[in-house]
């Protein structure tokens, strides 16, 4: 089903009172961003793990800029990082943020939003309800990671446009559609997608040099990939990794682990072999085609033989 969406409202006193700190607020130097197409910027985050020399800034965000007002997708790891992301879009144009989409729930690409309180924010359908089992966890880990004062101020969860299919949002002579997916890389994907130059925002269902993360499931995520070659695209700006790349090749990579992870699991567990077995040998072969490797392939693993121990 396809829907269309409105952008309008009323001020808050809450969103009105957190507008009103940012803008009086001393704030490192807005984010620099990249225009890929004309119109279409995105900041492009470091290959890491979130640390105090990166401050959080680890994953990719960016906007699009329409007659009537700009769509913001990501919005960053830290409070701070969205409030420089606000900066960056007031740098570059006079039109202001009608609508947040947040890609997923993870927090690299949410904390952000604390910076548009103003603005309604438009997501998965799933997305609120699975942000809001973790979203503590996800702010305490911030909290260690980067120091209690870059958690300071994270926003309640909020998802003011849920998606359950897809949803068209007229930015004024600028169409783009946000599409919603079936669990892959999380169980709360969603894709916008600018049909005006042929950009997608893949958020992270599609991971460039960065090794994927399976917070979802692999077999899905498998599926959700064949779906998303079909996107009429020409480039695609991915959740981690360069600004943008071509389009569909740059699933390639991602297919390929994806599959070698499906593949070894499954012949580990043929085998009679452990949980440990798999965590110790599937997708090694991998290892130097990704950053991170050590990072995310033995969850990866582990999430993987959880899926397919029963299948």
């Amino acid at each position: 089903m396809t829907t269309s969406l409105e952008i309008g409202g009323f001020l808050t006193l809450a969103a009105m009172l957190c507008l009103m700190a940012f803008t009086t607020s001393a704030s490192a130097e807005p984010l620099a961003v990249t225009e890929v197409a004309p119109g279409v910027f995105v900041h492009q985050g470091v290959i890491a793990e979130p640390a105090p020399d990166n401050h959080g800034d680890t994953a990719n965000m960016g906007f699009i800029v329409g007659d009537d007002g700009v769509a913001v997708i990501d919005t960053g790891g830290t409070p701070e990082l969205g409030r420089r992301l606000r900066e960056a879009i007031a740098a570059r144009t006079d039109k202001k943020p009608v609508v947040v989409i947040n890609t997923h729930m993870h927090p690299d690409h949410v904390f952000g939003d604390a910076a548009f309180a103003d603005v309604p924010i438009a997501g998965h359908a799933n997305l609120r309800d699975a942000l809001a089992a973790r979203q503590e966890v996800y702010r305490q880990r911030l909290a260690d990671e980067l120091g209690a004062d870059a958690a300071a101020g994270i926003a309640p969860v909020r998802v003011d446009r849920p998606v359950s299919e897809e949803v068209r949002i007229d930015l004024g002579n600028r169409i783009i559609v946000l599409t919603a997916y079936p669990t892959a890389h999380t169980n709360n994907d969603l894709t916008v997608f600018d049909r005006n130059t042929g950009t997608l925002f893949a958020g992270d269902l599609l991971f460039v040099d960065h090794l994927p993360a399976v917070d979802g499931n692999a077999l899905g995520w498998l599926r959700v990939i064949d779906r998303l070659e079909r996107v009429p695209a020409v480039r695609a700006v991915p959740g981690h990794g360069p600004a943008a790349v071509d389009w569909p090749g740059a699933l390639d990579a991602e297919r390929r682990y994806l599959t070698v992870l499906v593949d070894g699991v499954r012949r580990v567990l043929k085998a009679g072999g452990s949980i440990q077995d798999a965590v110790a040998g599937v997708a090694e072969d991998e290892r130097d085609r990704w950053l991170l490797f050590d990072a995310y392939n033995p969850r990866n693993v582990t999430a993987t033989f959880a899926e397919l121990e029963w299948e």
